[in-house]
């Protein structure tokens, strides 16, 4: 009998450590506030380099965690009270539906699609389609160079068929998983140009390693409005957001940004854009 009295007080004390527990996960973990005291949680990529990129240190650089950052603290958030999230293209709906982010900063182009699920606040950058190619190269100039080229895209990319069904059909279309490995073959004359959204490859070309390697061919291939991406239906978050989008253009800020991730690139970036999600 008296093992089974302890057997239950201990059991109520377990509930009791672990209702405690969940509620301090609440104050602690903010993913669902926007009025600061506690953390935020925010997706962005991991693995762009001059967007969203996780260093090996492991802090986060790029133009999106400036925004991102910016952001946070004009919604009452330290740099140090942001939690980031790896947010992969397929599961930015997902984080954001989910309530698992607030917020997703991550090269996250607005289209009618998306809306269906998430809204945006934004825009905050507007990018367009390009080609990256050998800085020697003065071959390729337009997309229908690229006929009885090599072009090089991650597998899936929209932008490679965009390029091969619209523009250079007899382009030689080489998929592989990652824009690494591209510009491997890039570097290496296996492969003849690069496409992507031209943030992305000024992302690439700026790196260290890669500087003075490879141009933007400045081509406008398709037109990119980077959006944040939130919950649908919360306006007082996305007006907030917005506030915050306008304050970091006038305030100087936002050309910082672009000039400190994409400036050794040499990319020429459109004006930051005018807001038009949520008015």
């Amino acid at each position: 009998m008296k093992l089974h009295k302890a057997s239950a007080a201990a059991a109520a004390a377990l509930v009791l450590s672990l209702t405690a527990t969940a509620c301090g996960g609440d104050s602690s973990d903010d993913a669902g506030g926007d009025s600061g005291g506690g953390k935020i949680t925010i997706g962005i990529k991991f693995d762009q380099p001059g967007l969203g990129l996780k260093k090996p240190d492991g802090t986060y650089a790029g133009f999106d965690v400036d925004v991102a950052t910016y952001v946070a603290k004009e919604l009452g958030y330290d740099a140090k009270d942001i939690v980031w999230k790896e947010s992969p293209s397929a599961e930015r709906e997902n984080l954001i539906s989910n309530g698992d982010v607030k917020f997703v900063v991550a090269s996250y182009s607005i289209n009618d699609e998306r809306k269906q699920k998430v809204d945006f606040a934004g825009p905050y950058f507007l990018a367009h389609q390009d080609l990256l190619v050998r800085s020697d190269d003065s071959a390729i100039t337009k997309a229908e160079d690229l006929n009885s080229k090599k072009l090089c895209s991650v597998t899936g990319s929209t932008s490679a068929q965009n390029v091969k069904e619209e523009l250079a059909p007899k382009a030689d279309l080489q998929e592989f998983g990652g824009y690494s490995e591209c510009l491997t073959g890039l570097e290496n004359k296996a492969v003849d140009a690069l496409t992507t959204d031209d943030s992305i490859l000024a992302g690439y070309a700026s790196q260290q390693e890669h500087q003075g390697k490879f141009k933007l061919a400045g081509l406008k291939l398709s037109d990119e409005n980077y959006g944040i991406g939130l919950k649908k239906g919360d306006t007082d978050l996305q007006t907030k957001i917005n506030a915050a989008l306008k304050k970091m253009e006038s305030d100087g800020s936002w050309q910082k940004a672009v000039t400190a991730n994409f400036g050794p690139s040499g990319y020429k970036n459109e004006p930051a854009p005018a807001i038009t999600e949520g008015s």
